[in-house]
């Protein structure tokens, strides 16, 4: 530290080092269960349960254990089908519906918006047990279409477009409309180039939660193992948990949902950065 600096600079710089010195260490705290888990997977079967910070020798055997007892490639497969369609269908609806509620006007429209705001109120697992009859009565039991379906509708995903499309400018819309356009081509040609950040960070969300879910799955899936999270269930058992090729099947369900993000990773910045500047 520069000791000709004033006192006042001084101690701004030693707040801001001190800061940056908590970050890290908040950081680290966060990783740190991540880097245990890919360590454990590491670990050879017999050193599973040592618990020293670095996994020597390094063994891939709980892995090879993972896929020779189940189809982890299919699993994942058949997982990110279903976060992937159903983060679109979220997207589309979700983006279909904020459009009319932003820029259009029809009769009971404040009254319709605050009733599907209401439904956010309504928690997921309160609905779990009509969808799951309506399902069975449609046949979609243990098929992923009877995962995907019910979470199509996202009131999240709505809100959050609505309020980035009640700030654009309707000076665009207008002109778009004086030359022609359609409203259908209006939403593709001038709304949605701009909020490709916001879909990007959105979508982002809207995956990692469908990925992330058990319960429903769990529902819909009764009778197999279709999806990774349900997958992970087969290595726990009442006599003990095969900890190996559990971290190992975690570790590898984990790698989609970092790869996702940092494909992504500039869109969810720029959506933050022009959120904070409106």
């Amino acid at each position: 530290m520069d000791e000709t600096a004033p006192v006042g600079e001084r101690g701004g710089i030693a707040r801001r080092a001190g800061g940056h010195i908590m970050l890290g260490l908040l950081g680290l705290l966060c990783v740190f269960p991540i880097y245990w888990l890919y360590a454990t997977s590491l670990r050879a079967p017999q050193d599973v349960y040592e618990l020293s910070v670095l996994p020597w020798p390094l063994s891939l055997d709980s892995y090879a254990d993972a896929m020779a007892k189940n189809d982890v490639a299919g699993m994942l497969l058949n997982t990110a089908i279903v976060a992937v369609l159903s983060a679109l269908g979220q997207l589309l609806i979700g983006l279909l519906a904020a459009y009319a509620f932003a820029a259009w006007r029809f009769p009971l429209q404040r009254p319709l918006y605050l009733l599907f705001v209401g439904t956010w109120l309504v928690p997921f697992q309160a609905t779990m047990l009509p969808n799951y009859a309506l399902l069975g009565q449609l046949g979609l039991l243990e098929t992923l279409a009877g995962v995907i379906i019910p979470t199509l509708c996202s009131t999240l995903g709505v809100l959050l477009l609505r309020e980035h499309l009640m700030s654009f400018p309707k000076e665009l819309l207008d002109a778009a409309r004086m030359d022609g356009r359609s409203a259908w081509g209006i939403l593709w040609t001038v709304v949605v180039p701009t909020l490709r950040p916001v879909l990007a960070a959105l979508g982002i969300l809207l995956a990692i939660t469908a990925w992330n879910e058990y319960f429903w799955p769990a529902m819909v899936l009764q009778r197999s193992n279709a999806v990774i999270q349900l997958g992970l269930r087969s290595f726990m058992g009442t006599e003990g948990n095969d900890w190996g090729p559990l971290m190992a099947t975690a570790g590898l369900a984990c790698l989609p949902v970092f790869a996702l993000y940092l494909f992504l990773q500039r869109h969810i910045v720029n959506a933050f950065v022009r959120s904070g500047l409106k």
